[in-house]
């Protein structure tokens, strides 16, 4: 399947994350709407949403040494179209994104079910297992930005 990814308003991307992680329910986080946020949107070639993330600058809570660092977070795809490379082009993309805007590193607590996805695009489970209410267990992942240059 091929997909296009681009940037969108949050309006773009809350339909997806509530249906896929919220259980439709509200998903809206604070941040949503700063301007240093960034969210991604993959469309198939018909303009459907396919998958969606957001991006932003946080401190790492596992990698306080890293000089400029994003959170990866609210990371969804339809599941009609999980193991299409939607995702992965998601991923691709922001961490491109966050390259060009000068970060270092990307981090986020991904779903337990979901760390192998992650680890596929070179993250790396740099925690142990905790819950995060009421979504349920998480690992802490990170990753170096291709191309950045780490400080010491």
């Amino acid at each position: 399947m091929t997909v296009t990814v681009g940037q969108v308003g949050p309006d773009v991307v809350l339909p997806l994350r509530s249906a896929v992680l919220r259980d439709g329910g509200p998903a809206g986080l604070p941040g949503d709407d700063d301007p240093a946020t960034v969210h991604l949107a993959a469309r198939t070639a018909d303009g459907r949403v396919a998958g969606v993330v957001r991006l932003s600058p946080a401190p790492c809570p596992w990698r306080p040494d890293a000089r400029a660092p994003w959170q990866l977070r609210a990371m969804a795809t339809d599941p009609a179209v999980r193991g299409t490379g939607a995702g992965r082009a998601l991923v691709e993309a922001g961490l491109a994104l966050v390259g060009e805007r000068g970060g270092d590193l990307v981090w986020c607590n991904a779903r337990t079910g979901a760390a192998g996805f992650y680890e596929r695009l070179g993250f790396a489970v740099v925690t142990g297992g905790f819950d995060v209410p009421p979504v349920g267990p998480h690992v802490g992942m990170l990753t170096a930005v291709p191309g950045a240059t780490r400080s010491s």
